[in-house]
């Protein structure tokens, strides 16, 4: 048990390289466009760019990869990281930037097909959405240290720095992985495969999955340039109401990994409920620096609730293998925050910052209805022990 406990760990510390990656331009959006003489929509490619390729190789590179053990592929996949991370730190240019933050996210897109059920597999079944959350952690954590102290340190010695630290975080992630997690062959356990297999709710989940992230990240994504011109905090304060949000994040994961075991259905409608509570209320109060620091956090509880509610689901109904399957959802999650970042520049160029929260809030009114009419959550089966 001591050893599939400190594999979760050295997940967790993965996943959170993974997102602090993502998510460190959001922090860093306004130096990154002055340093290359950009405009804040035109560096918001930075995010679309990564979501976007995600989006697309998830599902072939996991099919790609679906033989080679995980242990093996997860060291691969963090030396990719630290490497292109490094290649980012020293972009000449913004193409090369932006290249560079591709190839990580190649590494990404089969990091996430696999983490979920690579996490499942290493304790009982009853305890599986536990074990997600526990790896969901390193990913709550990165919004919560990683992009605050990526901004904070990319105002005091140029974002550049930022980058050279995250990469310096991959290369102990990558030994934690060789070091600790074991080797097991590929396709064995309860989570190899889904305990509930449908096809016509796994893909409603693909669509629920799509339309709240990038409710979330229409918004999200211009979260700094929100802060300090529609509520009109200084600068200063931006890493501080960040690490709010993260903090607050973080509280959502352990919450819903706590419950989600028990009670899937109402974790995730609530997140939803609360997602869509948060964005309709910065488009409202968005000049409140009290409402606008308050409804950040309230977001970020609601994203950190969903993500072990949806890897749950993905692994109770996926209808074929798990690992394609959550491939299917974390390139259905990226192209949500492709999609997100590209809506809210949009909107951003034609409306106005405070029209991004009120976009995103109307995508997931639909996510809402689609949560909402999808009732076999509430007679979720008790899963059984398959090929163990």
């Amino acid at each position: 048990m001591s050893r599939a406990v400190g594999a979760l760990i050295a997940m967790a510390v993965g996943a959170f390289c993974f997102v602090a990656m993502e998510t460190l331009p959001v922090g860093l959006l306004p130096l990154i466009a002055g340093d290359f003489g950009i405009s804040l929509p035109d560096a918001g490619l930075l995010v679309t760019g990564y979501g976007l390729t995600v989006a697309i190789m998830s599902v072939p590179l996991a099919h790609l990869t679906r033989k080679v053990p995980r242990r093996l592929l997860m060291a691969v996949l963090l030396a990719v990281f630290v490497v292109a991370t490094l290649a980012s730190a020293q972009a000449a240019s913004f193409e090369f930037l932006l290249a560079a933050r591709v190839a990580v996210a190649l590494s990404q897109s089969v990091f996430w097909a696999v983490v979920g059920p690579a996490a499942a597999s290493l304790l009982s079944v009853e305890v599986r959405g536990r074990a997600a959350a526990t790896v969901f952690s390193g990913s709550a954590l990165a919004p919560m240290l990683g992009v605050p102290a990526g901004t904070w340190l990319g105002q005091q010695a140029g974002w550049r720095a930022a980058f050279f630290a995250l990469a310096g975080l991959g290369l102990l992630a990558f030994v934690l992985v060789v070091v600790l997690m074991p080797t097991r062959p590929v396709g064995e356990g309860h989570a190899a495969t889904g305990t509930a297999p449908s096809m016509r709710r796994y893909v409603l989940l693909v669509a629920l999955t799509i339309l709240i992230v990038s409710g979330t990240y229409a918004a999200f994504t211009y979260t700094t340039p929100f802060l300090t011109d529609v509520a009109k905090f200084p600068e200063s304060a931006v890493s501080a109401v960040l690490l709010l949000r993260g903090v607050v994040d973080l509280g959502g994961v352990i919450l819903g990994g706590m419950l989600v075991d028990r009670r899937p259905h109402l974790v995730l409608i609530g997140s939803v409920v609360l997602t869509l509570l948060s964005l309709l209320g910065l488009w409202a109060l968005g000049p409140s620096q009290v409402a606008t620091a308050a409804l950040l956090a309230l977001s970020g509880f609601a994203l950190g609730a969903m993500s072990p509610a949806l890897t749950a689901r993905v692994l109770e109904v996926a209808p074929g293998n798990s690992d394609l399957a959550s491939a299917g959802t974390s390139a259905a999650f990226n192209l949500g925050i492709a999609g997100g970042a590209a809506l809210g520049g949009l909107v951003l160029s034609l409306s106005g910052l405070r029209a991004t929260a009120l976009i995103g809030g109307l995508l997931v009114v639909a996510a809402l209805a689609l949560t909402v009419l999808d009732r076999s959550w509430s007679r979720r089966p008790v899963p059984q022990a398959v090929g163990r």
